[in-house]
């Protein structure tokens, strides 16, 4: 979308990095950060609804932070996605939390780093509008049609359970929008986290099947499917940039 900002004519290409909960997806997206010039990261984690909101499983009795339909406040997320692609500019009272969580750093290579960065500085220089990049992360992305209409490119980290499952119980303490520490209950991976990341995407690959089947092109259009743990951080960094520049060139 190409809007005007002042005197300045700009144009908001809104991307979408999802994956489980611990796929990388977020540190790749403030790796992209780093090396795309005019670019923000919309944490989806910034849109959950209030502490005492959120629904206790009605087997398991624990809060229940992963079902799709209520872990996300939807209308916000539209709303807000709606908004930066219009203004290319995160709302000056918009407040992410995810500073209060552990962070991870995983470094590329700096010549890797330094020949995207050389990259989209020529795509900059080209572009006869200000482009802003909007990296959008989230844990289930995908699952709302009308988030997924809103986004111009779409990547997924897929990662095996098992790996998924190490990390998770090596983190399992998080932190929440109004900065209240929720631990994970014992077993949380696999009685509430899992068979909601199962539920949340099995629509969007063939045969339901989200560790082994094809994305669905009618579902998520364009979608790249990157198997993450077939690569190198560089090598999923560069993925997503060569896929980037090349949607620049071709809009």
């Amino acid at each position: 979308m190409t809007s005007q900002q002042g005197e300045q004519a700009h144009k908001v290409i809104l991307v979408g990095i999802g994956g489980a909960s611990c796929s990388g997806k977020t540190t790749v997206a403030k790796l992209l950060r780093n090396i795309i010039p005019n670019s923000v990261v919309i944490h989806q984690d910034d849109f959950a609804p209030p502490y005492e909101t959120i629904p206790y499983h009605p087997i398991h009795k624990v809060q229940d932070w992963d079902s799709a339909p209520t872990a996300i406040d939807w209308p916000k997320l539209r709303e807000f996605v709606k908004q930066v692609k219009q203004t290319g500019e995160l709302p000056p009272e918009h407040k992410s939390a995810d500073h209060l969580n552990k962070q991870t750093e995983l470094p590329i290579c700096k010549e890797s780093e330094a020949h995207w960065k050389e990259v989209f500085g020529r795509l900059a220089e080209k572009s006869g509008d200000k482009v802003v990049w909007a990296l959008v992360d989230g844990f289930l992305l995908y699952w709302d049609p009308v988030v997924v209409e809103h986004l111009d490119l779409k990547v997924f980290l897929r990662t095996p359970h098992d790996v998924l499952k190490e990390r998770r119980e090596n983190r399992a303490t998080y932190v929440t929008t109004e900065a209240e520490t929720w631990t994970d209950a014992p077993n949380y991976w696999e009685n509430i986290v899992w068979p909601a990341y199962v539920d949340g995407h099995k629509g969007i690959f063939m045969n339901d099947d989200v560790e082994h089947g094809k994305p669905r092109e009618d579902i998520v259009p364009g979608l790249l499917l990157i198997e993450a743990q077939e690569h190198t951080m560089d090598d999923i960094v560069s993925m997503c940039c060569k896929h980037f520049v090349d949607y620049a060139e071709r809009s």
